[in-house]
């Protein structure tokens, strides 16, 4: 199985997962002489079987992320990287939008609001760092389609 497909099965696992807990939240409970809408024990199981299966996976996508290496890092630093710059770039872009609410007063003799940083050079910072993001995104892309799961 490639990389790229066992990320697709861990995020229908999620979804079953999530689907398999509201519907045991659903049928917890029941009127007495009643009878719930669906197992809870079959439910359960299927439950507990989706998260075995979960665990496993994560585990072979995490050793596969730190074994596999492209551009001298493995993906798990790739991974990381990406998440920091993105976190950075959102940072950028907020300072940069607040700085930009401009300098402004509505009389002559009230205080004036300037910027304090330099919003055009924000700006092409930020525009750097979504070039690198968009660049470590498509290098994991492609790497997950071509690198075999670890077992």
């Amino acid at each position: 199985m490639k990389l790229a497909e066992a990320l697709q099965r861990r995020a229908d696992l999620n979804r079953k997962i999530d689907e398999l807990r509201r519907r045991l939240v659903q049928n917890a409970l029941t009127q007495e002489g009643e009878k719930p809408a669906e197992d809870p024990a079959d439910l359960l199981n299927q439950f507990d079987a989706a998260i075995e299966e979960y665990g496993r996976l994560i585990a072979q996508i995490n050793l596969t992320n730190s074994r596999t290496v492209r551009d001298g890092m493995t993906l798990t630093q790739i991974i990381a990287r990406k998440d920091a710059l993105n976190v950075q770039l959102q940072g950028y872009r907020d300072i940069a939008d607040a700085a930009s609410q401009g300098s402004y007063r509505a009389r002559a003799t009230e205080i004036r609001i300037l910027p304090t940083v330099d919003v055009a050079a924000l700006r092409h910072e930020a525009d750097g760092m979504a070039k690198e993001i968009r660049r470590l995104d498509n290098l994991l892309q492609e790497t997950n389609w071509t690198t075999e799961l670890e077992e």
